[in-house]
């Protein structure tokens, strides 16, 4: 399962700004954007489904959200 949400943190942060966070950073970013999107995603009514591609996907879409509204507030 942290393969996972290390591999979602990586794939956002390679979409939003073309680097990784390291894997510590990677970790984290993954972690919370699995949360953002279980909060987001359902009330938008997107379902992804289950398994690990699925999660990835899931986890990827809200750490993209987190890392382009942390760029926003950074400007």
């Amino acid at each position: 399962r942290q393969m996972c949400i290390e591999t979602a943190g990586w794939l956002a942060s390679q979409i939003v700004s073309g680097r990784g966070q390291g894997l510590l950073g990677n970790i984290v970013v993954g972690i919370v954007g699995a949360v953002i999107a279980g909060l987001v995603l359902p009330r938008i009514g997107i379902a992804i489904g289950g398994g690990v591609l699925a999660a990835v996907i899931h986890a990827t879409i809200g750490a993209v959200i987190l890392l382009v509204l942390l760029r926003l507030i950074r400007r």
